[in-house]
């Protein structure tokens, strides 16, 4: 398997969805039903580097609701282990993986302070290679942020193969000349 790396995703792969939602809404005083489409709808510009302020501040200011520095450290933390509970499953997955000697990076969407967290998780050890879109600037389904990860790990897009939750993004790798597939869970991995 020399040159030939394994690709994860994280966010509801390597995790479950998060269920922070309801706590994050009630931090701000609104219903969960108001604040999720402002959570998703900020996403991408907070996965793409924007700062922990900036989204929260774009959530607030789409919810009517004044997010000072305070509040915003409390959202994150609350947000950052929302999206921490991994699956038993799929480290395990990973585990057999890096004890078989594969090659294994991570490709996540996933803003810098979540980035920092995930650093410092035993599950990161697995991965010769972590790249979070918060850091990068760009995120998928960009065709840059494949042809920088190509880049860092120095071999052909065709010697990647992806794993991703998201239609688009197995897709976008596609294009980019990466092998992928959708992921299905553990159990459904497709070995290549």
């Amino acid at each position: 398997m020399s040159g030939h790396w394994v690709v994860f995703d994280y966010g509801e792969v390597i995790c479950s969805r998060t269920t922070a939602i309801p706590g994050l809404a009630a931090r701000l005083g609104v219903a969960a039903e108001e604040f999720e489409p402002a959570y998703w709808r900020h996403r991408d510009a907070y996965d793409r580097g924007a700062s922990d302020l900036e989204y929260w501040r774009a959530i607030g200011d789409s919810v009517g609701v004044s997010v000072d520095e305070s509040t915003s450290a409390d959202l994150t933390a609350m947000d950052i282990a929302g999206w921490s509970r991994v699956e038993p499953a799929t480290l395990a997955v990973l585990e057999g993986l890096a004890e078989a000697g594969a090659a294994l990076a991570l490709l996540s969407n996933a803003p810098v302070s979540f980035a920092r967290f995930a650093e410092r998780q035993p599950w990161s050890r697995h991965f010769r290679e972590l790249l979070f879109s918060g850091d990068a600037g760009i995120a998928k389904p960009d065709r840059e942020i494949f042809d920088l990860l190509v880049a860092r790990l120095g071999v052909d897009p065709g010697d990647c193969f992806f794993l991703d939750d998201r239609q688009s993004n197995v897709d976008a790798a596609r294009a980019a000349g990466l092998r992928a597939e959708r992921w299905l869970g553990p159990g459904h991995l497709p070995v290549r």
